[in-house]
């Protein structure tokens, strides 16, 4: 009887090592998996060696600021990379030239051991999303690669990207970033400002000022209480200020671009006269 007791036991304690073990395996890939948990593919760019996976929160592209995760998976093994160094390069092609747009370096997505951010502004598009491709370089051991392929960025509803030429004969743009889910009282108002210095080239544009007056067009022009101007942050490289929303509607967000000197660049007051400055974003919610 003890010998049959035992041999019950030893059996129980093996199948309860076998399926621990076994899930343990089981829980190795679906944790890659989950690393983008919450995001949808937008498009994979593939070459000989790898694929590109391109990932937000929408799946698709839009014009303005798009926040980008990435992951590199060998086509051989179905294996994701963990360590790579990444550039690209958006293109837009037009009849007569091409041009890139502002955009980010690429990094390692914090907490993650496959996915790597940055973000791309699309400062405009063509009405059925076309026009745009997009080239991935990356760099695995040593060895360089390239992925491109064609993408579609599709206009978004809002203007919340304006490109415009300054009173000092520079091209500018500038794009909101936050907020993303606005409120009723006071939302973080984040915007990036980017300087044109070629077709390929838009880096940041350090230390101006944005004054800011959001109205409300279909409610009598009305503005609102306890806004604050946008000024430059060197922790993240953009501009933040208060956007006060006292109700649900569409607003338009006028602004005024100033140089380190307080030269406008860019933008007018809003008076009785003149109901709108030429330099805007908008946002409805």
């Amino acid at each position: 009887m003890n010998s049959l007791k035992y041999m019950f036991l030893s059996v129980l304690f093996l199948s309860v090592l076998t399926t621990s073990c076994s899930n343990d395996d089981d829980n190795d890939e679906p944790k890659i998996t989950n690393e983008v948990e919450g995001l949808f593919k937008i498009q994979d760019i593939t070459n000989a060696t790898h694929t590109v996976e391109l990932f937000n929160k929408e799946g698709d592209f839009y014009t303005g600021y798009n926040a980008v995760s990435m992951r590199l998976k060998d086509n051989a093994t179905d294996s994701y990379i963990e360590d790579a160094s990444f550039s690209w390069m958006p293109m837009m092609q037009m009849p007569m030239m091409e041009h890139s747009c502002p955009r980010s370096t690429i990094a390692k997505a914090s907490g993650k051991n496959t996915v790597f951010e940055g973000y791309i502004i699309y400062q405009m598009t063509n009405t059925d999303g076309s026009g745009w491709s997009i080239t991935v370089n990356y760099t695995i051991d040593g060895v360089d690669y390239t992925a491109s392929d064609a993408i579609s960025v599709w206009q978004n509803d809002n203007q919340n990207v304006t490109s415009f030429m300054g009173s000092d004969d520079n091209r500018y743009i500038i794009s909101m970033i936050k907020p993303n889910n606005p409120i009723i009282g006071i939302n973080d108002l984040m915007v990036g400002v980017y300087k044109m210095e070629s077709m390929m080239s838009f880096p940041v544009v350090e230390n101006f000022s944005i004054a800011l007056d959001p109205r409300m067009p279909g409610m009598g022009n009305h503005s609102s209480p306890n806004n604050t101007d946008l000024s430059y942050s060197m922790s993240d490289d953009m501009y933040h200020g208060n956007l006060s929303l006292t109700m649900t509607g569409y607003w338009v967000l006028n602004l005024k671009l100033m140089n380190t000197n307080d030269d406008v660049l860019k933008g007018e007051d809003v008076t009785e006269e003149n109901t709108q400055s030429s330099l805007y974003l908008e946002l409805e919610f």
